[in-house]
């Protein structure tokens, strides 16, 4: 069976992780979701990541970060640009989330990268999501 938005599978089975309090989860890798997870561990939403590899497309294992109250880094998540409705941002247009306590993601011509870092480059894109 074929996935209409593989984006918001990721963010949804993160959030369900999170919810249940799980280490760490699985997910079926792919570029994009690859290099999604790379922005989060270097912004400090999630440990650490790692890419598995199998007979078929490879898993990509995302290990979740906790407090020492168990308090996870994410509090919230939201797909911006769906497969219906796909919204692009002009680099003057975008604006920090947040007032910077979020980060979006952007899928731009340089890479998968931060809001700071877009408007950093002078480079727009889609706005795949905002986590905070």
């Amino acid at each position: 069976m074929s996935m209409s938005d593989p984006i918001s599978d990721m963010l949804c089975r993160i959030n369900n992780s999170i919810r249940a309090q799980f280490n760490r989860l699985d997910i079926p890798a792919s570029k994009l979701k690859t290099n999604i997870a790379k922005v989060m561990k270097e912004e400090g939403f999630i440990q650490n990541y790692k890419i598995i590899k199998d007979n078929k497309q490879g898993i990509l294992r995302i290990y979740l970060k906790y407090d020492k109250n168990r308090t996870n880094a994410i509090i919230g998540m939201k797909r911006i640009s769906k497969p219906s409705r796909r919204v692009y941002l002009k680099n003057r247009d975008i604006k920090p989330f947040l007032n910077g306590m979020g980060v979006s993601i952007i899928s731009t011509s340089g890479g998968v990268m931060t809001d700071t870092s877009a408007r950093n480059e002078n480079v727009g894109g889609e706005i795949l999501c905002q986590i905070w």
